[in-house]
């Protein structure tokens, strides 16, 4: 699976207005996040690391106690266990995120739409 066309994998709803693809190797996911403007993306926390660039859009981005609104083209990184909160600002927003390694609860959602012989293998 080298080359992913996103328009071919359904979109996932994690929370309202929040929709996400999260193709993904072993070691490493990817993360397409569309936010509807009004949609919130929780205060939450995990065991992966995570990184994203935001497309589009505005986003107030809280990654522990500092909150900031980011443009296209910011960058972010957000360590294991920090918790972390997103919303777009003044419309949608599209992100990228990375996350290392992959998240299990996003891989299972993912799994669902793709035949197991398409399930990238050790």
């Amino acid at each position: 699976m080298p080359f992913i066309d996103l328009n071919a994998i359904p979109p996932i709803e994690v929370a309202p207005g929040v929709r996400l693809r999260t193709p993904h190797l072993n070691n490493l996911m990817l993360s397409y996040l569309e936010m509807d403007e009004g949609s919130v993306v929780p205060l939450h926390r995990h065991p992966h690391e995570q990184g994203g660039i935001l497309l589009k859009g505005r986003l107030e981005l809280t990654i522990g106690d500092e909150v900031r609104v980011v443009e296209p083209g910011a960058l972010f990184l957000i360590p294991a266990n920090v918790p972390h909160k997103a919303r777009p600002v003044g419309g949608p927003a599209v992100v990228l995120d990375v996350f290392s390694p992959p998240r299990e609860d996003y891989a299972a959602l993912f799994n669902r739409y793709i035949p197991k012989e398409d399930v990238p293998r050790d």
